[in-house]
């Protein structure tokens, strides 16, 4: 495969998983005001997109004295793996 439509992949899926932590930065907070209509109408649009990944993380740590913090290990491991392909996208797919 070009070197070229490697970065291009490499870096599509990178822009994808950030819009995805904006995503899910942006459902934690709208978390804190669930009493609101505007955040419970923006949370039933984005519970959809986002609880399914955040439940992966929920299902092995509970929430310890009523905090939630599934969702941080969920944000580490998006940061994780968005950093793993900018490095392979800047030095060019090393393997590929």
């Amino acid at each position: 495969m070009n070197t070229a439509i490697t970065q291009l992949i490499f870096q599509t899926l990178n822009t994808f998983l950030n819009i995805y932590l904006v995503l899910i930065f942006i459902r934690i907070l709208l978390s804190w005001f669930q009493t609101a209509e505007w955040a419970y109408n923006a949370m039933s649009f984005l519970s959809p997109i986002i609880d399914p990944y955040l439940n992966i993380f929920r299902s092995f740590i509970p929430p310890l004295g009523g905090i939630d913090i599934s969702a941080i290990l969920a944000i580490l491991a998006l940061q994780f793996l968005s950093s793993i392909l900018d490095s392979l996208s800047t030095y060019g797919a090393v393997g590929f």
